[in-house]
């Protein structure tokens, strides 16, 4: 049984996901209703499980992170998942690991300082992992679109 929002949840969804440190207050002004209201439907909104908290989101070229690479794994055998993904949790540069249908078993994202800092993870951290056989990597040169999912 899915979860049924109305347009009020709707627009309640998309101000949170715009900024989530807008006061419930504001939300409630342009939703036109209560801030009680607000409050109540928030609260049953992330109990139907929309959404899960908030957060900041850092920007990594701020920090010194300037490259941005995606990386395709092949494994040895299928029975190796659990522990390769264990021993990528390992690498903090590491921000995202997808098991994949087609070419790749896997599909990290990785932030690292440069294109050094990169073949430094590569070559003594990722390829090292046992039951990796080989893997691809692919350097982002822009992030043309980040968005989350649309609520309608």
């Amino acid at each position: 049984m899915s979860f049924q929002i109305d347009s009020i949840d709707t627009k309640i969804l998309n101000l949170l996901m715009e900024n989530a440190r807008m006061p419930f207050l504001e939300i409630a002004r342009l939703c036109g209703v209560s801030g009680a209201a607000i409050h109540q439907r928030v609260n049953k909104l992330e109990e139907a499980g929309l959404f899960k908290g908030s957060k900041y989101i850092v920007e990594e070229r701020a920090l010194g992170y300037n490259t941005c690479a995606y990386i395709g794994v092949h494994f040895e055998k299928g029975s190796v998942y659990s522990s390769v993904v264990e021993a990528i949790k390992e690498i903090p540069e590491v921000v995202e690991c997808h098991y994949t249908t087609g070419t790749y078993a896997l599909f990290l994202k990785i932030y690292a300082k440069d294109n050094h800092h990169l073949m430094e993870i590569l070559n003594h951290q990722i390829q090292q992992i046992s039951g990796i056989s080989s893997t691809e990597t692919f350097i982002s040169l822009e992030q043309s679109i980040q968005r989350q999912v649309i609520v309608r």
